[in-house]
């Protein structure tokens, strides 16, 4: 019997296999799934918060075929979710993310608690003060302007949730990764992960890879693609100036009685010149910008008039020809002072200390503790005397020092760089291209600091980060947020990066 062509295709649509869910469809019915991770408070400071998040770590990668074991830490373990291919001498790809969050004060969080995500706007009112309503999941959350609240939306527990939805996706196509996945993940990052350099000597063999990508950080604020080749690393220091024994009255040794504070603001401000550059001999030794080079940081779409007004001054520091030039420098800054009492105690005194919080960041061309050594002789040189800064100056030296201060500094880890026109970035920037079909910036080096110089060096592995979230997420503050369309991007582009060939 013969049937009309109509008829025949007909029953092929009513008979075909139900249409495979696409990747939106897949994203959207992830963030249920998401809402429950980021409701694990994830505070490595406090004891044992960390375990619930590790044991999600386990169950989400274990039941996705990955073999996960923890790695033994000075602090708390580390976690590895491992997946072999079939190809003969893969690639191998090392993931790395963290899963530890910030310190909450849960006072300052406006639309709910801080590890009760909810669905709510940002924006800026004409006084230039940030406003927070609620709102409901909206019809196109890929496209809208709605942002899910919650600590660590953003840093960094959406980055391994976009990584799983678009890995279920590949394999749902059918797919695999034509490399080997490792993903290590740190519980200690916001902590500075103190004990990851001895973890990655001791685990070699097991977190070996041909390539380093680190998903961490928010992407260019123009909310672009980006793709960033370094980071900085990071030192920091405590000055403190002494005064006299206990805080004098003013009037009676005013003019008399050294003053820390004012001392302390002489050391503070003979480091730089009025431009912002550090005037410290040395300081910047090392560092050559050829024209290369120049020519990528100047292609970054970076509006200095725009951040300006975000950020709210007139003129930057003239470190560098731009933002881009200045972050290729080590910086020295003042991150706190303290000194007397002000506001509603403000008293009428001579204080008897004055403190400073420095933070020095690394670029791979410095060394943090010759930096430290610099900036302590510096202040040698400005007449003082330094003593460690765990203890209290002795009678005696108060009686025969005439400037004495202590002086205490620590280099946390240094900083890595790999050019983006090797194989790890072309791979990475095929892959975002080819998923998002949008260029990709590009960024030499990022103004932070991530530990992952242990990884680079012990490893001698090339290291990108693939930033995702948005540049506006308020990470380690109040209020953090992932812009929803964001999570959306991201998981699009980890998609694009699994299912890209590295050659």
């Amino acid at each position: 019997m013969r049937y009309p062509i109509a008829f025949l295709f007909l029953v092929l649509y009513c008979t075909r296999a139900p249409a495979q869910t696409t990747l939106y469809e897949r994203t959207l019915e992830s963030l249920p799934e998401f809402e429950a991770f980021l409701r694990l408070p994830n505070d490595a400071a406090v004891d044992g918060q960390l375990e619930a998040n590790l044991a999600w770590l386990e169950t989400e990668f274990s039941r996705r075929g990955f073999a996960t074991e923890r790695l033994a830490n000075g602090g708390i373990d580390i976690f590895l979710a491992t997946f072999p291919t079939e190809v003969e001498q893969p690639e191998r790809v090392l993931f790395y993310s963290h899963v530890d969050g910030q310190a909450v004060d849960p006072d300052r969080w406006k639309l709910a608690p801080p590890f009760e995500p909810v669905y709510g706007r940002m924006h800026t009112n004409a006084a230039g003060v940030t406003e927070y309503e609620p709102a409901d999941l909206p019809e196109r959350p890929d496209t809208s302007d709605v942002r899910l609240f919650a600590r660590s939306s953003s840093d960094a527990k959406a980055p391994i949730m976009m990584f799983l939805v678009a890995w279920d996706h590949l394999i749902a196509e059918g797919k695999r990764p034509a490399y080997e996945v490792k993903f290590i993940i740190d519980p200690m990052e916001e902590a500075g992960s103190p004990d990851l350099a001895a973890a990655v000597r001791a685990n070699r063999e097991k977190l070996a890879a041909d390539h380093l990508v680190i998903l961490d950080g928010p992407v260019h604020l123009t909310n672009r693609p980006t793709l960033v080749g370094g980071a900085r690393g990071i030192a920091t220091a405590t000055i403190t100036v002494y005064g006299p024994k206990v805080p004098q009255h003013s009037g009676h040794y005013g003019n008399y009685a050294p003053n820390p504070a004012l001392r302390l603001a002489e050391i503070l401000a003979s480091t730089k010149d009025q431009r912002g550059r550090v005037t410290i001999p040395g300081f910047y030794d090392g560092i050559e910008l050829d024209a290369d080079t120049r020519e990528l940081l100047a292609a970054a779409p970076d509006d200095a008039e725009q951040i300006a007004r975000r950020i709210g001054f007139s003129e930057p520091d003239r470190v560098g020809g731009n933002l881009q030039e200045a972050l290729q420098y080590p910086s020295l800054n003042v991150r706190g002072m303290a000194s007397g009492w002000v506001g509603a105690e403000t008293r009428t005194i001579v204080p008897a200390t004055a403190t400073a919080e420095l933070d020095l960041r690394l670029v791979k061309e410095t060394d943090g503790d010759r930096l430290l050594d610099l900036l302590r002789r510096h202040i040698e040189n400005q007449g003082y005397h330094l003593i460690p800064g765990d203890r209290e100056p002795t009678e005696e030296e108060r009686a025969t020092y005439p400037r004495l201060a202590g002086f205490s500094g620590t280099t946390s880890y240094g900083a890595f760089r790999t050019d983006l026109a090797g194989p790890t970035g072309s791979w990475l920037e095929r892959g975002l291209r080819q998923a998002l079909e949008e260029e990709v910036v590009l960024i030499r080096t990022m103004g932070g600091s991530v530990p992952i110089a242990p990884f680079v060096n012990t490893l001698e592995v090339p290291a990108v980060v693939l930033p995702l979230v948005n540049p506006d997420n308020n990470q380690h503050s109040p209020n953090e947020n992932l812009l929803l369309r964001n999570y959306f991007s991201g998981v699009r582009s980890l998609y694009g990066v699994l299912a890209e060939k590295i050659k």
